[in-house]
C-alpha cells in the first residue's frame, strides 16, 4: 500500500513540475499591456512632408458643405495604419495661421486649422514645424502656429517655441512608460528670419551648440532620443555630405534616431556604430506624405515603424521591429481627389488610372513603385 501511495505522490509532482514548466516556457513575455510582464512596448511612427497644396485646399474646401475645410478623405486610407501607434511624428511643412490667408502655392505656404485636427484625429500626436516654410508668414505667422498648436489636444510641439528661454529644451512624451525625448531643427530658410529681439526662436542647424545642449540634455533624462532634421537638398534623392556629417554628430551628442525630411524623396537608412557601443537609426529623408507631385519619386513617401522595448527589471531600452513601409499620394486628372494609400494596399487598378504625367514617370506602376522603394531602402528595413 505505501509503495503504491509513494508512485502516486511521485506521479502527482511530476505532472505539477511539467505543468508549471509549460506556463513558464509559453508565458507571454511580451507585455504589451506593460503590467504583469517583463517588457513595456511602445510602438513609434514618423511620416514625411505633409504638403497641403492648392488642390488640396480645393478639395478640402468642395468636401465641407458646412463650410471650412475637411481633409479626412485625404487621410481616410492610411487611419488604421496610424491607429497602431504609441507616439506618430508627422512634419508639417507650412504654417497654420488663422490671421493670414490659406495658401498651398509656392513659395508660401500656409494650411488651414482643420489638417492639424485630422492629423491628431488619425493618431499623429507629435509635430514638427521646423521647415524651410516656417516663416513663409513671417515672426507673427510662426507664432500663431506655435499657439494654436500648442492649444491642439495631447499634441507635442517640437522645432520652435515661442520663448527662446526654451530653444534648447527638449520636448518629452512617455508613452507605455518609455520616456522619450524629441529634438528638431531644419537647416536655414534662404533670406528668412526671426527679428533679433523676437521672442520665438526657430531651431536651426546653423546654431549647432543648442543642438547639441537639447541633445545631450535629452540624453540624461530619457529613455531614448529621436532627432528630426528637415535638411538635405530640394527634390534629391542623394544624401549630402552634410547631412552624414550631422547625423555622425547627433549620434555622438546621444541621439538614438535620427528622421529626416525635406528633399521630397525617399532618401537611404542606416545604423550608425558609435564609440560607446550603443547604435543609431539614421532615416535620411522619409520623402513626402502628402504631396500631389508631377513626378513618381515624388510620389512615394515612407512611413518608418519601430518598438521600443523596456525590459522592466534593468530599466534599460532596446529597438526592435524596424520596419519601412511607402505612401503613395494618388490623384486623378487635373491632380484631383487626392488620396494617400499605403504601398502594400495599393493595387494595380488604382497605378493605372493615377493621373502622373507619364512624360515625366512613363514607367509609373505599382512595379514602378516598389522598386522604387527597395531601390532606396535597404532591404533588411523591409518586410
Amino acid at each position: 500500500m505505501r509503495k503504491v501511495l509513494a508512485i502516486f505522490l511521485a506521479a502527482v509532482l511530476f505532472l505539477d513540475i511539467i505543468c508549471l514548466g509549460v506556463i513558464f516556457f509559453t508565458r507571454d513575455t511580451s507585455n504589451k499591456n506593460g503590467k504583469n510582464g517583463v517588457f513595456d512596448r511602445a510602438v513609434i511612427m514618423a511620416a514625411g512632408n505633409n504638403v497641403i497644396t492648392d488642390k488640396i485646399i480645393s478639395q478640402a474646401a468642395a468636401g465641407n458643405v458646412a463650410g471650412g475645410y475637411s481633409f479626412d478623405p485625404l487621410y481616410e486610407n492610411i487611419a488604421d495604419t496610424l491607429a497602431e501607434a504609441d507616439a506618430a511624428i508627422i512634419t508639417q511643412e507650412s504654417v497654420i495661421s488663422s490671421e493670414h490667408p490659406v495658401s498651398g502655392s509656392y513659395p508660401l505656404f500656409n494650411a488651414p486649422y482643420q489638417v492639424a485636427d485630422e492629423l491628431r484625429r488619425i493618431g499623429f500626436n507629435v509635430m514638427n514645424i521646423a521647415t524651410n516654410h516656417a516663416l513663409d508668414y513671417g515672426e507673427q505667422g510662426l507664432l500663431n502656429t506655435i499657439d494654436f498648436l500648442k492649444n491642439t489636444e495631447k499634441l507635442s510641439v517640437i522645432g520652435a517655441v515661442a520663448d527662446r528661454a526654451d530653444a534648447s529644451q527638449p520636448v518629452y512624451r512617455t508613452v507605455k512608460g518609455i520616456k522619450i525625448g524629441f529634438v528638431a531643427f531644419t537647416d536655414p530658410v534662404g533670406d528668412k528670419s526671426l527679428p533679433e529681439d523676437s521672442p520665438a526662436y526657430l531651431c536651426s542647424s546653423a546654431d549647432e551648440s543648442m543642438i547639441y545642449d537639447a541633445v545631450s540634455t535629452a540624453k540624461q533624462e530619457a529613455d531614448f532620443v529621436i532627432v528630426c532634421p528637415h535638411w538635405g537638398n530640394d527634390y534629391g534623392k542623394d544624401v549630402t555630405p552634410e547631412q552624414r556629417a550631422m547625423a555622425k554628430k547627433l549620434a555622438e551628442w546621444g541621439a538614438d534616431a535620427v528622421i529626416g525630411t525635406n528633399p521630397h524623396e525617399l532618401q537611404e537608412m542606416e545604423i550608425i556604430d558609435n564609440t560607446d557601443g550603443s547604435t543609431t537609426l539614421v532615416a535620411y529623408s522619409l520623402g513626402n506624405f502628402s504631396y500631389p507631385a508631377e513626378k513618381g519619386e515624388q510620389l512615394l513617401g515612407g512611413l518608418l515603424s519601430f518598438e521600443l522595448v523596456r525590459n522592466t527589471g534593468t530599466n534599460s531600452v532596446t529597438l526592435e521591429n524596424i520596419r519601412m513601409r511607402g505612401v503613395v499620394t494618388h490623384y486623378g486628372m487635373d491632380m484631383s481627389n487626392v488620396r494617400l494609400y499605403m504601398l502594400d494596399e495599393y493595387t494595380n487598378e488604382l497605378a493605372n488610372v493615377h493621373a502622373v504625367s507619364r512624360e515625366n514617370t512613363p514607367d509609373f506602376g505599382l512595379r514602378y513603385l516598389k522598386k522604387l522603394l527597395s531601390d532606396r531602402i535597404d532591404g533588411k528595413f523591409l518586410r
